[in-house]
């Protein structure tokens, strides 16, 4: 399985938008908020693997 790099962006209501960090791209992911770990603010690092995003 593949781990993946983020940075929260923008939140916007129950939704946040997340920069990959590991490759360059400018395309947001948009991903609902209760997928994610509820301490996270605009700035926060994450990480996704095994279908679970975790604040780095």
């Amino acid at each position: 399985m593949e781990t993946w790099f983020y940075e929260v962006v923008r939140i916007d209501g129950d939704y946040a938008h997340l920069k990959r960090t590991d490759v360059v791209s400018d395309e947001l992911k948009l991903v609902a908020r209760a997928l994610l770990p509820e301490e996270i603010m605009e700035g926060t690092k994450l990480k996704y693997e095994l279908l679970q995003y975790e604040i780095i």
